[in-house]
């Protein structure tokens, strides 16, 4: 069976919205790398309508070993309002999304990774369908914005699976269904 791999950043007050504005004075290679680790380890990227928009208008316009992965590996676009998904290898989930991938997930392929996304996010954890979570969590307080788990979460138990402190105080937390 295939597995949902789930990855975000995510602010130390749990903000994970619009990670291009906050984000970036944290990478280096050790971020790099990780996050590497977990697409590469994908034959399929799973994304929700926001996160695909924002892709696709940035990555097929560069060239490095990670927008190589991005451009070129098979898409899953969850969205009821998007017309197409026009992104090199990508389909349009627009029915039923948690049944499909419910289905998908049965089927043959690699795990499906997942980064940003945060309703879809939510939804497949809420489901049960997200087998690993990547939080790669950054020294900095936000405040405003849109966090991983508001106060409508359910309880969802999780284990800590593996954990790395990076030098620049990003802390990767990898987490499973407890």
């Amino acid at each position: 069976m295939r597995k949902i791999v789930a990855g975000l950043f995510v602010s130390l007050d749990g903000v994970v919205e619009a990670p291009d504005k906050w984000h970036f004075p944290y990478v280096n290679d050790e971020l790099t790398g990780a996050v590497m680790a977990q697409q590469q380890g994908a034959d399929t990227l799973l994304l929700g309508r926001a996160t695909y928009e924002v892709f696709a208008a940035s990555w097929p316009h560069r060239s490095d070993p990670m927008a190589d992965h991005l451009n070129n590996v098979r898409k899953l676009v969850v969205s009821t309002t998007l017309p197409s998904a026009d992104w090199n290898n990508s389909t349009l989930i627009s029915g039923d999304a948690i049944e499909e991938l419910r289905r998908i997930k049965e089927g043959p392929g690699g795990n499906i990774g997942m980064t940003g996304s945060v309703k879809l996010t939510r939804a497949l954890l809420g489901a049960g369908l997200v087998d690993d979570l990547h939080l790669y969590v950054h020294p900095i307080v936000l405040g405003p914005g849109t966090r991983l788990f508001d106060e409508t979460a359910e309880r969802l138990p999780l284990r800590l699976a593996g954990s790395a402190t990076f030098t620049t105080g990003v802390v990767h937390l990898h987490y499973q269904p407890a």
